[in-house]
């Protein structure tokens, strides 16, 4: 039987109850979900089999005469493994409900289930997590073929219009402004429109320009005399000439001091470099791809950058987009990196769990793709099975991202009290504005207690330190514990 509207997600029903059946189902479908109902356990695997491609969430009765809420549960979980299954259970049997939780279910519900906003939320948290594995599912079949340009890995718009840019100016002869956020991969951009331009058989020569002194990166660039500066004992050939007929790649270029900006905006203009200590001039041709993460226009009206070079340099401006705005490229590149770190590192990693999945979609990234790869390889070295999971990522990301409560498919009884535990703690503490010995009562624990379980699960980090929205300062009320 099939109603509602699908607004929500489609949900199977199964319980050989027609009454609860019946309430279950009017409730789901005032919320928005398309349901499926079955009044047994072998019409439920029927309707699996005709619909699986349709179904987010499976809601079942444990017992049921024949065929069990269990072999529909094991059913589901062979051949659709990304399909949520939630099961209903008694009061007496809350143990057969966590074997079902162990053996793939997503989460429990104890009967009579309660029909306000709680089934609701477990039923949106299951769906999500449902099109989660499945978007995981298609990405890793994606990877393969996703769009390449010079190493960048991405099939969201923002990226899209990165590669129709790349694309346009890399056959022309224009100086290149690269803007992102720092570990958004400029360089891999630069590197990208180097390959796909008339230069692509010569050199491309790159160079951070925060990372030197004025002095030295003015030797780095321009090449100096012998005898121009203390320590100068050779002559030496400068990036503009070693670059000659390739790409320069001047990374970091906010960071340059006036008097080199001044020497570098007279090179663009001349298309010559004078070696520092030299009288004469070198013609060059070398094509500039500039890059930095400062808002170089707000650097302008700041007179901290000049604003001939700034015209000189965003002749045509790329701008990559942070990894928090791409969707689903954190999966792709995830399952990018954990292929490239597993082969480097030799180790026989080969997925991902649902749980650590949902930490890494639930991050914000503020290093980016820098962070992503850090935190992947990371991953694979201190992993001990052939999947990532919560506890080989790193702390600090365990920390910022919250999963659903839910019991996760492929994380054991000690991993699923362990996550729900380290929440609970953070949360009393932020209903008690941070204060230890309030939320230590809230809990039914001693203080003593309540401190070694925040300290186990790195709570007490978490949320001290500067009050920030979200986040209070612990308040220690006691000088002794």
């Amino acid at each position: 039987m099939h109603e509602g509207k699908g607004r929500s997600g489609t949900l199977l029903l199964v319980d050989d109850e027609p009454l609860p059946l019946g309430m279950l189902r009017a409730t789901l479908v005032a919320e928005g979900f398309h349901t499926l109902s079955a009044e047994s356990g072998a019409e439920a695997l029927a309707l699996l089999d005709l619909h699986a491609h349709e179904i987010d969430c499976v809601l079942t009765d444990l017992y049921m005469p024949g065929v069990s809420g269990m072999d529909v549960l094991m059913y589901a979980r062979e051949r659709w493994p990304e399909v949520s299954v939630v099961v209903l259970t008694g009061h007496a049997d809350v143990q057969t409900a966590v074997s079902a939780i162990r053996a793939g279910a997503y989460d429990y519900l104890v009967k009579p289930v309660d029909t306000g906003d709680a089934l609701a939320t477990v039923i949106r948290r299951a769906i999500e997590h449902h099109r989660l594995l499945s978007r995981n599912r298609y990405l890793e079949q994606r990877l393969d073929v996703s769009e390449r340009f010079g190493g960048l890995i991405g099939n969201c718009r923002p990226m899209r219009q990165v590669y129709a840019s790349v694309s346009h100016v890399a056959s022309t002869e224009a100086t290149v402004l690269v803007l992102g956020e720092s570990g958004t991969g400029k360089e891999l951009v630069a590197r990208s429109i180097h390959e796909q331009s008339p230069r692509a058989g010569r050199a491309f020569v790159a160079i951070n320009c925060g990372a030197l002194t004025e002095t030295l990166l003015e030797s780095e660039l321009f090449g100096h005399e012998r005898g121009a500066f203390t320590g100068a004992i050779a002559r030496r050939h400068g990036l503009f000439e070693e670059a000659s007929g390739g790409t320069l790649f001047l990374d970091e270029v906010g960071e340059l001091s006036a008097a080199t900006q001044v020497r570098l905006l007279r090179v663009l203009q001349e298309r010559h470099v004078r070696p520092v200590g030299s009288n004469r001039s070198i013609p060059i041709d070398v094509r500039v791809i500039a890059a930095t993460n400062r808002n170089l226009e707000e650097e302008v009206a700041a007179r901290r950058f000049r604003e001939d070079l700034y015209y000189r340099l965003n002749v045509v401006a790329v701008e990559l987009p942070p990894l928090r705005a791409r969707g689903d490229d954190v999966l792709l590149l995830a399952h990018h990196f954990l292929a490239k770190h597993s082969a480097r590192h030799q180790k026989p990693v080969t997925g991902i769990t649902p749980g650590a999945l949902e930490l890494l979609t639930g991050h914000d990234w503020p290093g980016n793709v820098r962070e992503l790869e850090n935190a992947i390889e990371r991953a694979v070295i201190l992993n001990h099975g052939v999947q990532v999971t919560i506890d080989a990522l790193p702390l600090s990301l365990r920390q910022s991202s919250s999963p659903p409560l839910g019991a996760l498919p492929n994380e054991s009884l000690v991993e699923a009290r362990a996550r729900f535990e380290r929440r609970y703690l953070m949360d009393a503490l932020r209903a008690n504005s941070g204060n230890l010995s309030s939320a230590a009562k809230q809990a039914g624990m001693d203080r003593s207690n309540f401190r070694r379980l925040l300290k186990r699960y790195g709570v007490a980090a978490a949320v001290s330190g500067p009050s920030q929205p979200g986040h209070p300062a612990m308040e220690d009320d006691s000088s002794s514990d």
